[in-house]
């Protein structure tokens, strides 16, 4: 068992995977969730194979008794949590223009995509601020992974872009409630990142970024955002709370 324990929701694919790899490059014993039975988590056995054990649990992030249950999941399993990774989130399952767009899939993002982990990390922060009292030095952490789309509008996905600018308040939020028990909440925000929810606009992408959409001019990977998230749960931003980390290629810069 290692002596750090880190955990990523949705860590099982995608961004979620990047992060979970880089993360037991780094020594942390996992701790991930997804909405798949643990059976059908393709992942699993190569993350095991690095070396580290890792705990699966299916839960929503939407329903406040599976967010419980992971945490109560973890705690049977390696008593401690160190990092909190709040990944897991979905796109709107039809791009709809927000002069047409209906509730029912704006509810619905609201629900997995900035209430899940505001409230999951409302619970894991009760209980990193004990383990804090036990032992002052420990490195803690949470890190919320949003996306460029917090202040990008695309207006065929406004649910969207909505519920991951809220979740950069949340970032703010517990970054100011959490400083003085000395954990740190860092903001992660991806661009183009080449993964199976960026799938159906592979073609698009690829002739912006080949007329120059992005500076640094490819798409993104989940590993580019696995390797920022390992320098936040080792502590290399220990002064930095609340701090914003880009992982988009220069596409946000202002340019002319």
């Amino acid at each position: 068992m290692g002596l750090k324990v880190a955990a990523i929701t949705g860590g099982g694919r995608g961004i979620g995977l990047g992060i979970s790899t880089a993360l037991a490059k780094e020594g942390f014993s996992l701790a991930l969730c997804g909405q798949k039975e643990e059976k059908d988590v393709e992942s699993l056995p190569a993350l095991r194979a690095m070396g580290v054990e890792v705990l699966y649990a299916k839960a929503n992030v939407a329903e406040a008794k599976d967010r419980e249950a992971f945490l109560e999941a973890i705690r049977a399993r390696f008593g401690r949590l160190d990092v909190l990774v709040n990944n897991a989130g979905i796109a709107p399952k039809v791009r709809a223009d927000i002069l047409e767009a209906g509730e029912e899939s704006f509810d619905e993002l609201i629900r997995v995509n900035l209430r899940g982990p505001y409230f999951l990390t409302q619970k894991a922060a009760q209980w990193m601020i004990v383990q804090r009292k036990d032992d002052p030095l420990r490195v803690q952490s949470i890190i919320n992974i949003t996306s460029i789309s917090a202040t990008v509008a695309s207006v065929n996905r406004g649910d969207y872009c909505l519920a991951k600018a809220a979740l950069g308040m949340s970032n703010q939020l517990w970054s100011a409630r959490l400083a003085e028990f000395g954990i740190p909440v860092y903001e992660v925000r991806p661009g183009v990142i080449k993964t199976d929810m960026t799938s159906g606009v592979t073609g698009k992408y690829d002739a912006l970024i080949a007329n120059g959409l992005i500076p640094q001019n490819r798409w993104g990977f989940p590993d580019d955002v696995g390797k920022a998230v390992a320098m936040l749960a080792r502590g290399d931003l220990p002064y930095s709370t609340g701090q914003v980390i880009m992982v988009d290629g220069g596409l946000t810069l202002a340019r002319l």
